[in-house]
């Protein structure tokens, strides 16, 4: 390892940031063959699609959201205002298991208190199936898709909600969306692996997530050597920026300071939209149907059958470390 790795004239040179604004790196994962995502305040629609959208490659637009009111008014207070009242389920960051049905949350609070937690004390507990558009519809007045590409869900916006050092683990989304993430209140770090990687990922099988126990911010290369030389993108998300992940990226978040984001989703074509379909009534079904049947057994069985797939794929394919990496040195 270089002794100046950890500099931070190194990273910012390396990551384009300005620690002032920042105050935090991205990933700095030595084994794992990383560049930083592109950063751009505004780009025109067809050079987006022609250098974004069709290569399939991600995006930080810092000025997408700058003419949003959600960006001034959406704060703590006005949530705790307006749907403060509200009870909303939690989830901690705990492992699935047999004993839990999928989606039940570890617990309920109430909206405001959750948002006092978040404000005020790190916690892993996360947000991420309360609809607040159903009980806040004007909130859907407070932003816009951006015009760089169609196919928007306008009925299906998304908004998360994460306490500091609270972490989202590996996987890519069901629906196989396009997605825009703006962040607000808050920053969060992220890290992404293009479709190309999922064999060195240790996917779960008729699943869309990863090993749960994989600790990303420093991977056990012994337990799980397929990561290493294992190719990826990371960045660190600040209010107003906003991430496009292409259809069928990874990706793995860990909350910096409270805060919530929204997820705007855009279908890429009449062919993911099949795949999403599949994905929603077919895979997810049988793995529900599986996992009722099979209980804990099956859940043991998919992560062996992870490790085992991973494995084999890194001993037939070894890796080669840090010939386009930006922190390989």
């Amino acid at each position: 390892m270089h002794a100046d790795l950890w500099h931070p004239a190194r990273f910012e040179q390396a990551f384009d940031l300005s620690f002032t604004q920042f105050n935090a790196i991205p990933f700095p994962l030595m084994s794992f063959d990383l560049i930083s995502v592109d950063r751009r305040e505004t780009v025109d629609r067809e050079t987006f699609r022609r250098e974004y959208l069709k290569p399939g490659r991600p995006l930080v637009l810092t000025g997408l959201s700058r003419a949003w009111p959600a960006l001034d008014k959406w704060t703590m207070d006005y949530f705790k205002q307006v749907a403060g009242d509200k009870q909303v389920p939690v989830y901690d960051g705990s492992k699935a298991n047999a004993s839990k049905k999928v989606n039940q949350p570890d617990a309920w609070m109430k909206f405001s208190e959750y948002l006092d937690l978040i404000s005020t004390q790190p916690t892993d507990l996360r947000i991420f199936t309360f609809n607040i558009f159903s009980n806040v519809p004007e909130l859907v007045n407070d932003y816009a898709n951006p015009e760089v590409c169609g196919g928007f869900v306008d009925r299906f916006p998304l908004m998360f909600f994460g306490g500091a050092g609270s972490k989202v683990f590996l996987h890519f989304d069901i629906d196989v969306s396009n997605i825009f993430l703006t962040q607000f209140h808050g920053s969060k770090r992220v890290l992404l692996f293009g479709p190309d990687q999922t064999p060195r990922l240790y996917k779960l099988p008729l699943s869309f997530h990863g090993l749960e126990d994989i600790d990303w911010a420093n991977p056990d290369f012994d337990r799980f050597p397929a990561l290493r030389g294992v190719k990826g993108q990371t960045t660190v998300l600040n209010h107003g920026d906003t991430l496009f992940m292409p259809s069928k990226w990874w990706h793995h978040m860990e909350y910096l300071q409270g805060g919530f984001a929204i997820s705007l989703r855009a279908v890429p074509s009449p062919v993911r939209l099949m795949n999403a379909l599949w994905n929603v009534f077919f895979v997810r079904y049988l793995d529900n149907a599986c996992r009722r049947a099979l209980g804990q057994k099956w859940f043991d069985w998919k992560e062996s059958a992870a490790v085992r797939k991973s494995n084999d794929y890194a001993r037939r394919y070894p890796a080669r470390i840090g010939e386009a990496s930006v922190l390989a040195g």
